[in-house]
């Protein structure tokens, strides 16, 4: 799996463009061979910064999404950034849930 983030600042008047824009990449994003899960954030503590983060089962699949017309309006939205956007890709072996916080939680009794 290749967990995909980027974190963005906009400027205050460009901030509702680019979350119109990215709302629309995601939802076609979903839909797209390959993806996992696709979400777009808003960080609560630093206003106008956004987080778009999509999952995606092999790297296959989002080369083809980075080819796509979808992905090339993102490029837009992260041009239009106060700073440079903090983009990375990350590889992911395998993946747990809820049984680790109860394995270390159990671990300590």
């Amino acid at each position: 799996m290749i967990l995909a983030t980027i974190r963005m600042a906009m400027p205050s008047q460009k901030s509702g463009e680019a979350l119109r824009i990215l709302r629309s990449m995601a939802e076609q994003c979903r839909d797209k061979p390959g993806c996992i899960d696709c979400h777009i954030y808003e960080d609560l503590m630093e206003k106008n910064v956004l987080m778009l983060e999509e999952v995606w089962k092999a790297q296959e699949d989002l080369d083809l999404h980075m080819r796509s017309d979808e992905y090339r309006n993102l490029l837009l939205v992260l041009e239009m950034a106060r700073k440079h956007p903090e983009i990375r890709f990350d590889t992911i072996s395998s993946s747990t849930g809820i049984e680790t916080i109860e394995k270390a939680r159990n671990c300590a009794r």
